[in-house]
């Protein structure tokens, strides 16, 4: 079966916090050697130094990570600037990792790369990927795109962008040993792993909708051929777009939607409005509202749709993925969103995750996943 150990620590010293970290994951493993593991660290870590002691400690490791704008486990909620580790024993379902350098220079060598790490001396079907990317040199919509036309759109991908605290200056990528920047970290798991997932944001669209027009990439000009600053303040008046009023993005069947947040950046003089993902032209969006208890609540939803979906008795792990939107929101609350989803459980379930710059996961079971902004992914593992 699949056994899981989450380690968590706020102490600021890298030694102490990874020691106290493996000091726990080695009395919940009670001597098992993990396959793999999932780092996330605040940005102000040794990182090196705390990778080379969880390689020293279980040599062999699959290991990815990176950073953060926040921290939650089951072992202390959540928290900022701390370190936590999940690792994953099991002998029927195959974990390995993968890394891809330099996504600016060439995004197909990278994720080629990353998928052949991943996939050297395996020969079962992959059933899924967790993905940690850069997010601050590549679109997130393009890497993405190429993982996808790699590994088949019949495979799930779960996960979420680096982070460094809202300063959106550099963020860290771990494999192995490994700090990169400009890079992506992936796991695929094969075997008898049983899955599930649940997104929700808490924001519902308002208003009429819109076709976007003309865009580029993250850059927006005009929604149903008028600028697209326009078209938000017809419902906002003079308040100027922001991540309190992101755009729901509706899929090609104009049922789900995903989210996009406004990035702060306008330009009044064309009327153009850029957000923290890519939106596609022709695409319908909406403005929606929210309030901090729906946020909240949210992360209560998406526990519960992935839950109701697991397709096993009971899941073995959970990883979730917020958005640092969310948390800059939500400010002194932020700690109820780990606390919401704890509140479905009838018994303790290890668990961990970090507020992202950006969550990837399918809208639905089945289908292909989505950059989301805004959004509370929960993505529960175990075995058959």
């Amino acid at each position: 079966m699949l056994k899981t150990a989450v380690g968590h620590s706020n102490d600021p010293d890298s030694l102490s916090a990874i020691a106290e970290v493996l000091d726990r994951c080695q009395q919940s493993l009670s001597g098992a050697s993990p396959q793999a593991g999932i780092l996330f660290a605040g940005i102000d870590f040794e990182h090196t130094l705390i990778l080379e002691r969880i390689c020293e400690t279980y040599p062999g490791i699959e290991l990815i990570g990176g950073t953060t704008d926040g921290e939650m486990s089951s072992i202390l909620g959540f928290e900022q600037d701390s370190l936590t580790l999940m690792l994953f024993c099991t002998d029927n379902i195959t974990i390995r990792a993968g890394i891809g350098r330099n996504l600016s220079q060439d995004l197909n060598l990278a994720i080629q790369s990353a998928i052949d790490r991943a996939t050297t001396g395996c020969t079962e079907e992959i059933k899924l990927c967790i993905a940690l990317p850069e997010s601050l040199t590549t679109s997130a919509v393009l890497i993405l795109d190429k993982l996808h036309q790699a590994l088949g759109e019949k495979v799930p991908i779960f996960g979420g962008l680096t982070a460094d605290r809202w300063q959106f200056k550099q963020t860290y990528q771990f494999y192995k040993t490994e700090v990169c920047s400009d890079a992506i970290g992936i796991l695929l798991i094969s075997g008898s792993v049983l899955f599930s997932h649940g997104i929700a944001s808490g924001w519902y669209p308002i208003g009429n909708a819109g076709k976007v027009t003309k865009a580029s990439q993250n850059v927006v000009y005009e929604i149903n051929g008028k600028p697209a600053l326009e078209f938000y303040s017809h419902y906002l008046g003079q308040l100027p777009p922001s991540s309190e009023y992101p755009l729901a993005v509706f899929d090609a069947k104009e049922f789900l939607y995903y989210m996009r947040a406004p990035s702060g950046v306008c330009d009044a003089e064309i009327g153009s409005v850029t957000f923290f993902g890519d939106i596609p032209e022709l695409a319908i969006v909406q403005i929606t509202e929210t309030t901090h208890d729906r946020i909240l609540s949210a992360s209560q939803t998406s526990m519960k749709q992935a839950l109701d979906n697991y397709p096993g008795k009971e899941p073995a792990a959970a990883l979730y993925f917020s958005c640092a939107s969310r948390r800059q929101i939500l400010g002194t609350r932020t700690k109820e969103e780990h606390e919401l989803t704890q509140a479905c459980l009838n018994s303790a379930l290890p668990s961990c995750g970090f507020y992202t710059n950006g969550e990837i996961a399918p809208l639905e079971e089945q289908g292909i996943s989505y950059f989301h902004n805004e959004t509370f992914v929960t993505l529960l593992l175990g075995e058959a």
